[in-house]
């Protein structure tokens, strides 16, 4: 059963070693669970904590969180007049300020990332164009695929408010977050 105490990152730990720790930890929330918005919604959380916990310019991230893709979210009704598409991101569980709730394939840097269907890391949002700027704060940006199929069918999402607030090492395990919740979910 999730608790707690799964959110607590120590302030020393270097980041291979809370990224670590995070992986382990949303292994543990996973387990037994394969409903998207549970699992993303508890991820979120450990992200935000673990970032909090590292030196800067990690401890400025302003958001973490998912953006779905909308065929993916549960049908609201019986009723619903228009079909569900598959080149649009609905706003998912995240930590932070509030978010934009739509984003095409191809716009910004979250619709770059999924139509791509690789990680796009941005070391200064300015002067990435067509950038989506939902918090004026945010300055980088991390945008990993979760990939099901050879297709993307979510998105991780992470804002810092410095620039260059994201490296090859924030690419590599939040790659492997993005594996595990892929494989994790029932899509």
């Amino acid at each position: 059963m999730p608790h707690a105490d799964s959110s607590y990152f120590g302030g020393s730990g270097s980041k291979a070693e809370i990224y670590t720790q995070v992986i382990e930890q949303a292994k543990g929330l996973v387990t037994g669970q394969r409903n998207w918005v549970s699992n993303f919604s508890n991820v979120a959380s450990l992200l935000w904590h673990a970032y909090a916990a590292l030196p800067s310019p990690s401890s400025s991230v302003n958001w973490a969180g998912f953006y779905i893709r909308e065929d993916k979210f549960p049908a609201l009704s019986s009723a619903q007049s228009t079909p569900k598409k598959n080149d649009i991101l609905l706003l998912g569980p995240f930590q932070g300020r509030p978010a934009c709730q739509e984003i095409r394939f191809g716009r910004g840097v979250c619709g770059t990332a999924a139509q791509k269907r690789e990680t796009v890391v941005v070391s200064d949002v300015l002067n990435f164009p067509g950038h989506i700027a939902c918090d004026a704060s945010s300055r980088s940006e991390i945008v990993v695929p979760i990939l099901v199929g050879g297709e993307t069918v979510a998105i991780i999402d992470i804002d810092c408010t410095e620039t260059d607030g994201f490296n090859k090492e924030d690419e590599k395990y939040l790659e492997e977050l993005a594996a595990l919740l892929a494989e994790s979910c029932d899509w």
